[in-house]
């Protein structure tokens, strides 16, 4: 492995207390697995951290990537966000609760359609996205869906277990 990837696996482990399955196994491709890890990082600078989680979380629970979800729904509640906003995101009806306002809708919108149809007839939903956030962010949640799509495929491909527990857990049979 690189000293490049070792450095930033060195330092996500610092933060977190442990290194996930997830790096073990990408980390035979260094080569890729730092890029993915700066386009990450670069992810989090471009957009704020309500719109990176409700992304996060969203594309997680479309994907049945539990890996990542459950390390989501931690994040989410150590930057300060309810639980009850995690579970409101995690059921993906955008429309259905009140705890997400109106831009965490939109946006939710968006990022359900464009999973579900892979890109194609969403021009709507987009352009409503790019009205409420801006171009920019529009474009950086384009790249956060590759990113935690990829994710996913390589997490249900290995069949890696989540490293945590989710926060619901044993609550309501979960």
């Amino acid at each position: 492995m690189s000293n490049e990837a070792q450095a930033l696996l060195s330092a996500r482990v610092e933060r977190l207390g442990y290194l996930g399955e997830f790096f073990r196994c990408t980390g035979h491709q260094p080569a890729i697995l730092v890029p993915f890890m700066q386009m990450t990082e670069n992810l989090k600078k471009a957009l704020p951290d309500k719109i990176t989680e409700l992304g996060a979380l969203t594309i997680a629970s479309l994907a049945t990537n539990n890996y990542e979800r459950h390390q989501h729904e931690r994040l989410s509640v150590r930057l300060g966000f309810e639980p009850e906003w995690v579970a409101a995101v995690e059921a993906l009806d955008p429309d259905a609760h009140p705890l997400l306002s109106e831009t965490e809708q939109a946006v939710q919108r968006f990022l359900i359609a464009a999973v579900r149809q892979h890109g194609r007839n969403v021009a709507v939903e987009f352009e409503s996205v790019v009205d409420i956030i801006g171009a920019d962010q529009a474009i950086a949640l384009l790249f956060l869906i590759g990113r935690y799509l990829t994710h996913a495929l390589i997490v249900n491909t290995l069949e890696l277990a989540p490293p945590v527990p989710s926060i619901f857990a044993g609550v309501d049979g979960q």
